[in-house]
């Protein structure tokens, strides 16, 4: 008989509710969203044409991995690391187990590739951190087998040795991938070996899973550079044709070269996470997917024939572009059939939530999708998959029935705003252009947060400045209607000429719903003006828990608002934000089993991701037919289609995007 005194059965139904919790999971509105199709192209999730071959190259000496000691078909030199790679305490015990230490280690890699003889381009794809004994390189085998079908080589190089207890040490997995791209410079140009001539080393992407999507970035860095930047002692010798950079539920800042975030640019960029990561709890993709920049060159570092392919081999890349989905219910293991469900370990089903997850081939076949569209884009030039990153909905017949949100930019994009250059809320990025709010509760800019409960520091920043807008279009104590809220960007009257406005243009913003509902505004005729700041809707605020819920969570409606344009003369048009995209509130996470635990943990049981809009210029004039899309002169965002809520916006903004990107509006289903 058990000792201890009962607790009372109201307490211990208390502490159960506490701990354990129900599954809770934002209804998904994929019957909707998803109800369109308007891509009339084979799915590129589905086996091309080719058949798939596989062998692997490595050591042939390896202690482990009968694969890598075994089967090789082409042996490689190891290569030194250590300057990149420290095993600290651990060193003696890894490397008795290995049987090489970091200045040998192996270039081992399984590969699927094409019975054609090409060229095909090149994709490289590493794991992230796990257990190093419970061997991670397989688990890309679903990647594998597509995409070589579809005329791709694709390698799986096995970081194994790498893995384990070890910090800071993405720099070494980052210069391990170019050591392989140097590896198949020399395989494409063996007389005797299996890959002679089919490599198009003009046309390279990375792929990179959690450590290993930090590491694909750092790769693409240390690509275009001449030394290491922790140690010049160390050359680089790269300069490879890297045109493509792919993320998977990626870590950021593990390790920062030279003391700084990982610097990007002139490279295609996707990155995408789920929602129920219970590994990579909150999207730092998205600060990468922030510091990818465009400058005006050609994807890829060097021309074609400095990295080793033909003059000619290089498909031109008309405009470059970075995309980042958030995938609701997506965990972070189930994109490698070697790790699955269990983000914390093989028993972590304790600790997890795994009930609410996407069934693997669900979370899978997202990926099929995003890749190898994204690829066929960046490494092929095949153009009929550009919408797809701007816009979901255009392959809803494709995309397992979950819910997406999508951010994007490409090189054409010009600021009005990104809230990014001072501290000044009425003036926008580009020279000349002003803000002003009329009718909020909230105005202000700030710093976008991941959902870490450590607010105090960078690590839970997104590094990423945006504008918040709150608004509730009632009188305190009155039924008379207040005019709807209205915040406005106005041009100078030269930017539209100088930016080549026209029919060609598209706006760009990204937006984000929020829970909290401000109280009526005080009525401006019987208190005076002055509800501007954001003292007005405090008492109604305060019945707001601090996960943006009020009272009995009760359900809310729709976030929906009016965009306007006016121009030189005057002539207004108007279009609805929601015909462009969904503007969703907050998707409840919950990946830990106690709710006591995750409420300790996280500030908020969501995470606050931002979706993309596009609105072709056209579509304004045919509301009014007298707007003339190249005399712009505002820009409206009207508040007059939902009563009361809370958006957060960023990077308004005017594109000409490539041809093969411009998109009609979608209609909502």
């Amino acid at each position: 008989m058990d000792p201890r005194p009962a607790l009372p059965a109201a307490l211990a139904a208390s502490l159960a509710a506490a701990c354990a919790g129900s599954l809770e999971l934002t209804p998904s509105d994929a019957a909707t969203v998803l109800s369109g199709h308007h891509l009339d192209h084979p799915n590129p999730a589905l086996p091309g044409p080719h058949r798939v071959l596989t062998l692997y190259y490595g050591s042939g000496t390896d202690r482990n991995r009968a694969e890598y000691r075994d089967s090789v078909a082409v042996v490689t030199e190891p290569v030194d690391a250590s300057k990149l790679v420290s095993l600290g305490g651990s060193a003696k015990s890894r490397n008795r187990y290995w049987g090489f230490p970091p200045d040998s280690f192996p270039v081992n890699a399984r590969v699927w590739y094409p019975d054609d003889p090409g060229p095909h381009p090149l994709v490289l794809v590493v794991h992230g951190n796990h257990d190093m004994r419970d061997f991670s390189d397989p688990g890309y085998d679903w990647l594998g087998e597509l995409l070589a079908s579809r005329g791709y080589i694709l390698a799986s190089v096995d970081m194994n040795f790498i893995n384990g207890g070890i910090r800071g040490e993405n720099d070494g997995r980052g210069w391990l991938l170019l050591k392989h791209l140097q590896a198949w410079r020399r395989f494409n140009e063996d007389p005797d070996g299996p890959f002679r001539g089919r490599v198009d080393m003009g046309n390279i992407g990375l792929i990179g899973h959690s450590r290993g999507g930090e590491a694909v970035a750092l790769a693409a860095a240390f690509n275009r550079l001449a030394r290491y930047p922790d140690d010049a002692a160390l050359e680089f010798d790269f300069g490879f044709a890297v045109k493509a950079v792919i993320a998977i539920a990626p870590v950021d800042g593990q390790y920062l070269p030279a003391g700084r975030r990982t610097p990007v640019r002139d490279v295609n960029y996707l990155v995408f996470h789920g929602s129920h990561d219970g590994d990579v709890t909150s999207f730092h993709g998205l600060r990468q997917f922030n510091r990818v920049s465009f400058t005006g060159g050609r994807a890829g570092a060097a021309p074609p024939a400095a990295a080793g392919g033909s003059a000619g081999s290089a498909v031109e890349s008309p405009g470059l572009f970075k995309s980042a989905v958030y995938v609701y219910r997506a965990n972070h293991g189930q994109w490698n059939t070697v790790w699955g469900a269990h983000d914390n370990g093989p028993r972590s089903g304790r600790i997890l939530k795994l009930d609410g997850l996407l069934p693997p081939e669900d979370q899978r076949e997202f990926g099929r999708v995003f890749i190898s569209s994204f690829l066929d884009v960046t490494l092929k030039g095949d153009d009929r998959y550009r919408p797809l990153f701007r816009d979901h909905r255009v392959a809803g017949g494709w995309l397992p029935g979950t819910m997406y949100i999508t951010r994007f930019r490409d090189s054409s994009f010009r600021p009005l705003a990104d809230f990014e250059e001072d501290i000044d809320v009425t003036t926008g990025s580009a020279a000349g252009v002003t803000l002003h709010g009329a009718g909020f509760s909230t105005w202000r800019e700030g710093r976008l947060d991941l959902r870490s409960a450590n607010r105090a520091n960078t690590s839970s920043s997104q590094l990423n400045q945006a504008l918040w807008l709150g608004w509730n279009n009632s009188y305190r104590d009155s039924d008379e209607p207040a005019p709807p809220a209205v915040f406005t960007f106005t041009l100078p009257g030269e930017l539209a000429a100088r930016w080549a406005v026209g029919p060609r243009s598209t706006l760009e913003m990204h937006v984000g719903g929020l829970d909290e509902e401000p109280g009526p505004r005080e009525n401006p005729e019987e208190e005076g003006e002055g509800n501007q700041g954001d003292a007005a809707g405090t008492a109604d605020e305060a019945d707001e828990d601090r996960h943006g819920r009020g009272r009995g969570d009760e359900e809310k409606p729709p976030l929906e608002l009016t965009v306007a344009a006016v121009d030189a003369d005057g002539d207004t048009a108007r279009v609805s934000l929601t015909d462009y995209g969904p503007l969703r509130r907050p998707l409840t996470i919950r990946v830990l089993r106690r709710r006591d635990l995750e409420d300790d943990r996280f500030a908020d049981p969501w995470e606050l991701v931002l979706q993309h809009f596009s609105i072709p210029l056209p579509d304004f004039a045919a509301d009014n037919p007298a707007f003339e899309p190249g005399l712009l002169r505002e820009v409206a965002l009207v508040f007059d289609r939902t009563a009361a809520g809370t958006v957060v916006v960023d990077d308004v903004g005017l594109a000409r995007p490539h041809p093969g990107f411009t998109a009609a509006r979608v209609p909502r289903g």
